[in-house]
């Protein structure tokens, strides 16, 4: 019998590189939100691979970016901290377009934190090409030679299409210590439950939204309580959430034509909530705006950053 191994992987890449899809497949259920607008995730959620010789802890940071506002700031810091602490780095690299500055840029900076382990994999590959994936493998080895990183491995994957996700597994077992089980069997990941579901709602809010909003939704869950005085076997969560903007303007655009797209967030977050937590929901959702969130130490801190 050989020995339980358990650790920390942290996957970076810039933002879209696949990381959150990555860490659903491997994971097997969906914990960490994946978007495809870029900047969407600002929690480090961690994803948990039970196994019976192991356990992988994933831990999914905000994509590494150049700071542009505070809350940029805050996120590279917290990038930092949270990558000194894990065991192996996997850096992302999508297989469906070039290593450019921004690759270049994080790879670079994970080439500091010396102690940890780095892995380089090729994600999206089903968006690829047999040539454009073996011309990619090449160039991830290029840029690792080039600053100075060993890659301990290079894995093309598919996340959407299940490929060799369950060797990308083996792999990173393969890298972690020894050492026992860290969370109980049935967890998925260590973020509470608040935060998972203000995760889901700013989901559907930025769903098919125009790219200047992004940044400027923030969720935040005031409240997620079990209803008094329901049957055991009829439980119901009540959720009163608030969904911030920095304008009166994007204010209108979440609201939709005679609250429409209001609903819609609603009732599509509240399904995924509900998926996630095994439990019927009634799902209270305002917008407010807090001006300006994203350069304001105070309201950062109200909102959770």
């Amino acid at each position: 019998m050989s020995e339980h191994r358990s650790g920390f992987v942290s996957f970076v890449g810039r933002p879209n590189a696949g990381k959150s899809t990555l860490t659903n497949a491997l994971v097997g259920q969906k914990v960490v939100i994946t978007s495809d607008k870029p900047q969407t995730t600002r929690t480090v959620v961690r994803g948990i691979v039970h196994r019976e010789d192991a356990q992988l802890i994933l831990v999914d940071t905000p994509g590494l970016h150049r700071p542009r506002t505070l809350l940029g700031e805050r996120l590279n810091d917290l990038v930092a901290t949270t990558l000194a602490e894990v065991d192996v780095v996997a850096v992302c690299f999508p297989a469906n377009e070039k290593i450019g500055p921004g690759d270049k840029f994080i790879a670079t900076e994970m080439a500091k934190i010396k102690r940890t382990k780095k892995v380089a994999i090729a994600t999206k590959t089903d968006l690829a090409t047999p040539e454009q994936i073996g011309a990619h493998l090449l160039d991830i080895q290029a840029l690792g030679a080039e600053i100075g990183v060993e890659w301990q491995e290079i894995v093309p994957v598919s996340a959407q299409a299940g490929d060799q996700i369950a060797l990308l597994a083996d792999l990173l077992v393969g890298l972690l210590p020894e050492g026992p089980q860290l969370y109980p069997d049935g967890d998925l990941t260590d973020a509470p439950e608040e935060i998972l579901a203000a995760e889901l709602i700013r989901e559907a809010a930025l769903d098919g939204l125009r790219d200047e909003l992004p940044h400027s939704v923030a969720v935040v869950v005031e409240e997620m309580n079990l209803r008094p005085d329901r049957p055991e076997d009829k439980p119901l969560l009540d959720i009163h959430a608030n969904v911030y903007v920095e304008r009166d303007s994007q204010k209108g655009i979440i609201i939709g034509p005679k609250g429409s797209r209001l609903k819609s967030i609603g009732s599509r977050s509240r399904q995924q909530i509900e998926a996630l937590l095994g439990t019927p929901v009634y799902l209270d959702l305002h917008v407010k705006v807090a001006k300006d969130w994203q350069r304001d130490p105070r309201q950062l801190r109200k909102l959770g950053f």
